[in-house]
């Protein structure tokens, strides 16, 4: 069982997708879902930033479908804007989605994971997790932030048979681009340009599906020709 966070749409419905096709059940959490269920598909409505929300629904996941195997961390905010443009409330929101919200959700599985000695956290970061943009201080804060995160998790997890990916993907082309059209600015990848959801899915699955012997512990990827 799998359970993938932001998957209403964009990276976490393609993540969502691409492991429900190879048989897993798939929990998804959103904030635009309603609680439901069909065949081998979950949904939860849930603000990953809000620790009553996570509580509610973990409970009803532990109580009912049971711990997942593999928890993809995906839910997040994105938007553009200088420091000095930035209102402390948008920093502020920016880090309880992408910070607050994984440690939330990891924080409420963990022991399920280590008590049964198996599963699997991905973290979907960014080339924002180890590159500075101008006009990415709330992305980039959140998203180096989450990138020390996972090495703490993968540290504290060492020979508990739990592991540990980070994902890293540059542009991807989904509707967080819309309202930055980023064709019409200098220096951004245009979207035709971009990678698909469906590329860092099928970066999600290859990590989640090596054998005990190959711990893929990061996968950085990138839009074809760039470095």
């Amino acid at each position: 069982m799998a359970l993938v966070t932001g998957a209403s749409r964009g990276i976490g419905l393609a993540v969502a997708d691409e492991l429900r096709a190879v048989g897993a059940h798939v929990v998804r959490l959103a904030r635009s879902l309603s609680d439901g269920a069909r065949e081998r598909d979950t949904t939860f409505r849930c603000d990953v930033s809000k620790p009553d929300d996570v509580a509610r629904v973990i409970g009803a996941i532990l109580g009912g479908v049971g711990a997942p195997h593999i928890v993809v961390n995906n839910a997040g905010s994105f938007f553009i804007k200088r420091i000095t443009e930035t209102s402390p409330a948008e920093f502020a929101d920016s880090l309880a989605v992408n910070v607050t919200g994984p440690f939330l959700i990891t924080r409420a599985l963990l022991p399920a994971l280590v008590a049964r000695g198996n599963g699997h956290f991905v973290t979907i970061g960014s080339i924002a997790d180890h590159v500075g943009y101008s006009g990415n201080a709330a992305y980039a804060a959140s998203k180096f932030a989450m990138r020390g995160f996972h090495e703490v998790l993968r540290a504290e997890l060492a020979g508990t048979g739990v592991r540990t990916t980070l994902v890293s993907p540059g542009p991807v082309n989904t509707d967080v681009w819309d309202p930055i059209q980023p064709d019409t600015l200098p220096g951004f990848t245009k979207r035709r340009d971009m990678m698909l959801p469906e590329d860092v899915a099928e970066a999600v699955l290859f990590a989640v599906t090596r054998p005990a012997r190959a711990d893929v512990t990061e996968i950085r990827i990138m839009p074809g020709g760039k470095q």
